[in-house]
Formats: C-alpha cells, structure tokens, sequence
C-alpha cells in the first residue's frame, strides 16, 4: 500500500490545489459582489454558471459513448503488453486513440441528427444551451482525447501528472478566462468560445509530456500481444462500453432533466450545490487512478492477498476522509455563504448539499469496489449492476425532481448510489470473501458524529470569520486524535512516523 499511498497523497495534494483554485472559480460565479467590488466587473447569473455545467455534463455522456469502451481496456491489458513488447512496439495507444476518433465522429453525427430533440426539450427553458450547443462538441472531444490518454497514464503509475493537468492545469485555465470576462477584456460569448477548448489544451500539454519522456510511441504494426487477446479485449471493451454509458447516464441525467424541466436558473443552484459535495470525493478520485494499475497487475498475478489488503484499506481510509470533509464543510457552509456574499438564489441549494454529502460518503465508505470488480475478470458485473442502477435512477430522478424539484433529484441518487454500492459490495463478498467492514467502521462514524455535536454546540454562538477557523480547526483536531486513540487505520501511523522521520533527518 506504500506506493498507493505516497502516489495518493500527492495526488491528493494537487487535487486539493486544483479544487482550491475551483472554489475561487466558484466563488466567482456565484457572488454577487467579488470581493466587495460590484460595480467593477461581469457578474455571472446563476443560468451563465449553470451552462458550464451543463457542458461538463453532456461532454461525459459523449465521452461514454465516444469512447467506445476502449478506457479500462488500456489499464487492464497494458500490463500484458509490458511484460511482452518492447516500449516502441506496444501498439494498445494507437488503437485505442484510433477507437476513440470514430467514436467521437459517430457520436458528432448523432449530435447533429438529434438537434431538433434538444431545442424542443430546452428551448422554452434554458435558451442558452441551444446558443452554444456546437460548442459543446469541442468540449467533449478534448475531454475524450484527454481521458483516453490519462488512462495510460494509469495504467504507467503516471498519475500524478494526469492529475495535476485535469484538476489543477484546467483550473487555472478557467480562472483566467474568468479574470478576463470580470475586467470585462471578453464577453461571455467569447469566454464560452474560449471555454470549450480547455481539455483540449491539457491533452495536447499530456501528450507532449509523454512522447519527450519516452513513454509513448504510436506504431500502426498489429503486435503478438494484441493478435493474442483482441478477442477478449473486443469483448471486454463491448461490455464495458453499455456499462459506461449506463454510468455516463446515471451520474449526469439529474442536471439534464432539471435545466429541461425546472430551467438553467435551478440547474445553476443544483451545480453549485454538487461542486460543494464533490470536495468529499477528491481523496478517492485520487486513489482510483492511482490504483488502477496495482490492480490490474495483482489480478494479472492472481495476488488475491494484495487485492483483498487494498480493498479493505482503501474503504477505512476513504470512509474516515470522507467524514473529515464533509463535517468541515456542513458545519461551515452556512457562514461561509454569508461571509463571502454567495448570491441568495443558491442558499435553496444547502438541504441539496448535506443529502449528497451523505451521497458521497456512502460511495467513499464502500471504497475501491468499482476499480476492484473493472480490474477483475469479473468486469461484465459492473456492466449488469450499471443496468440496475439506471433502470432505477432514470424513473426514479424524472418522477422527484418533477414532484420535488433538486430536492427531489438529490434522494433519488442517494437512494439509487445507495443500492449499486450494496450490490457491488455484496458481489464482491460471495465471489472473493472479500468483506472489507470492521467494528472500525463503527467508531470511524461514531467519531465523526461527535466530533460534529461538539463543535456544532461548543461554538454555534461564534460568528464570522473566527467562528469559521475554530469550528473547522476543533473538528479536525478531534478527528485526527480519535483516529489515532483507536488506530483506525495503520496508514495514518506509518504516515506519521515516515513524516517525523524526515523532519528528523
């Protein structure tokens, strides 16, 4: 776990940069006087905000289909190719480049085929995804091309790189098209041009970096390895293909159906709303591409030991950060909305926020499952258990948030992200024995709800900005002393004796 762990970490750290820098993003979006400043710059509607949204959402639908499947193919087959071929031989990149063009090119013609369905469905609505709709497509494509590429990166234990470039470099991006648009240099029809190319910068970045480093070359030669398991690898990647887009589906269908039924307005409020549940995620966002390769490798190696060890200690350490973040970011959410004079409209969005908190830490306390069952023969699994879960949330989401509105579409995924980690769980157990809950489950989340009382009650009185800095340095004081009292996890002591040993040095 040293390697994963080291690896996280610093993805992790470089995640939390990137979502730093995204905060301030948001926090100029969705002000209404930055920095104190109104009458200076661009202000964005919640609808301008809410559309950037938007073209995050459908471009990861059109990555799903796009892609072809060709993704988990890379990191699961490329240890093959790298115990057989020399580096300049291994054609898996050029064929899963090649794929991924003539996915997109199909995914293009549909586009243009199925027009006529979007503007009828938001038109009356949300006029202003009909504006840029063609924009989009340079959006997605970037983002396929980029997430094509970072895949090799895993499956090369490259990830820091990969990581730094998405959830760092694209940020820094959008700030200064942000900068650009509040000193009013561009308009927003020129920032929304502008825009759309960004994963488009950060894959061409990627792609230099790994043709100068020597850990990519194309060859259009079919190589042994790839004459030996296409058909497996067809297969594989035919699966997997409808369980992307399952997940594709599932994970974006609330902000689609919100901005047709409800209007971009809403939609902006329910962004905002999962940009600030999203900040419980980065730790696992982190170790998922980290981790990818060593599984790959251990299942290769039939090393079910390893397998089981990071399974279990993936769930107890993403579970424990997941209860870190989130009750930092409830206790202080209210005030921090006050104080950086957040724009009214998106205090409706705070019940949408605490009910996909727990949205997350379900999915964060059930750890690795997914990497786990994708790395495995078993991966058809995930394609059957995606059908489940969609044929559950498309229903189920359409029916509350028309009944209930974001509320509504927040209960739904928690009920539906609920049921797919029990499934994957459960699978996970009766084909492996693989049952990765210990009694430290328990008192990870006893210590998380009364680390949360205490501080809620000992300083609710306390305001502003001091308030802020004593509820979340108590929380995490709390968190961090429970944690090693009953050494939940063996990570956080071997990370404490490795930091104080090179303080020491």
């Amino acid at each position: 776990m040293g390697s994963i762990r080291k690896q996280t970490i610093i993805s992790s750290i470089l995640v939390y940069i990137g979502f730093f820098i995204g905060f301030i993003n948001i926090y100029f979006y969705t002000t209404s006087a930055p920095f104190g400043f109104y009458k200076n710059g661009n202000i964005f509607a919640p609808e301008q905000y809410a559309l950037t949204k938007i073209f995050f959402d459908i471009s990861q639908i059109m990555l799903a289909f796009g892609g072809l499947g060709v993704i988990p193919v890379i990191y699961k087959f490329y240890p093959y190719y790298k115990d057989s071929l020399d580096v300049k031989k291994i054609d898996l990149m050029t064929w899963g480049l090649g794929a991924s063009l003539i996915g997109f090119l199909i995914v293009f013609m549909s586009g243009l085929y199925f027009e006529p369905l979007i503007v009828r469905k938001f038109s009356e609505r949300s006029p202003l995804v009909i504006d840029y709709y063609y924009w989009i497509f340079p959006f997605a494509a970037g983002m396929l091309l980029f997430s094509v590429i970072e895949s090799f990166c895993w499956a090369l234990h490259k990830s820091v790189v990969s990581n730094f470039l998405k959830e760092t470099g694209m940020r820094v991006i959008t700030s200064v098209l942000i900068g650009l648009y509040y000193f009013k240099v561009i308009n927003f029809r020129v920032f929304i041009y502008l825009f759309s190319f960004q994963y488009l910068v950060i894959f061409l970045v990627l792609l230099v970096y790994l043709l100068r480093s020597g850990s990519l070359h194309f060859t259009f030669s079919v190589s042994r390895v790839t004459r030996k398991f296409w058909k497996k690898m067809m297969n594989m990647q035919a699966l997997i293909f409808g369980g992307t887009c399952i997940a594709a589906v599932a994970a974006t269908i609330d902000t689609l159906i919100i901005a047709s039924l409800k209007g971009l307005t809403t939609a902006g409020i329910f962004g905002f709303a999962q940009f600030a549940a999203n900040l419980i995620q980065v730790p696992q966002r982190s170790i998922q591409a980290v981790s990818a390769g060593v599984l790959s490798r251990a299942w290769k190696d039939k090393n079910y030991k390893e397998i089981n060890r990071i399974y279990e200690r993936s769930c107890i350490n993403l579970l424990l950060m997941a209860l870190f973040i989130f009750g930092n970011l409830w206790l202080n959410i209210v005030p921090a909305i006050q104080l950086l004079k957040i724009q009214n409209a998106y205090s409706a969005g705070l019940s949408v926020i605490f009910v996909l908190g727990l949205v997350r830490i379900i999915d964060a306390g059930t750890g690795l499952n997914a990497m786990v069952i994708n790395t495995s023969t078993f991966w058809r699994f995930d394609f059957y258990s995606g059908i489940v879960l969609l044929a559950f949330r498309l229903p189920f989401t359409y029916f509350l948030i028309k009944k209930y509105g974001i509320i509504g579409s927040a209960f739904a995924e928690l009920s539906a992200y609920g049921l797919y980690n029990i499934i994957r769980c459960e699978f996970l157990r009766r084909k492996f024995n693989m049952q990765p809950f210990t009694r430290k489950t328990v008192y990870s989340l006893f210590l998380g709800l009364v680390a949360y009382l205490t501080c809620f009650f000992v300083f609710q009185s306390v305001s502003g900005w001091l308030g802020l800095i004593l509820r979340g340095f108590s929380f995490s004081a709390i968190m961090i002393a429970g944690i090693f009292y009953w050494n939940l996890t063996p990570d956080a002591g071997q990370l404490f004796h490795n930091l104080k040993k090179r303080l020491l040095q």
